[in-house]
């Protein structure tokens, strides 16, 4: 059985007075992901409209902790 599944039998076995309870934690998850969408969206078009011509530089992990004075496993 699935997730959506056990949550469908679920709702069957919740009272209808606690039905709003139930509607606004959904909304709730709904809106976070939004919420989550639209900040990555913003954080990929700032992204892609940075004139810098060195963002797409890259550091290997053991340049970057050597660095950082971090040893490596």
């Amino acid at each position: 059985m699935s997730e959506k599944e056990k949550a469908a039998a679920m709702l069957d076995m919740v009272p209808a007075y606690k039905m709003g309870y139930v509607i606004a934690y959904l909304q709730g998850l709904m809106d976070d992901e939004a919420q989550d969408d639209a900040f990555c969206a913003d954080m990929l078009k700032e992204y892609m409209e940075d004139p810098d011509p060195h963002k797409h530089d890259t550091i290997s992990i053991e340049d970057l902790a050597a660095e950082l004075g971090v040893k490596l496993p």
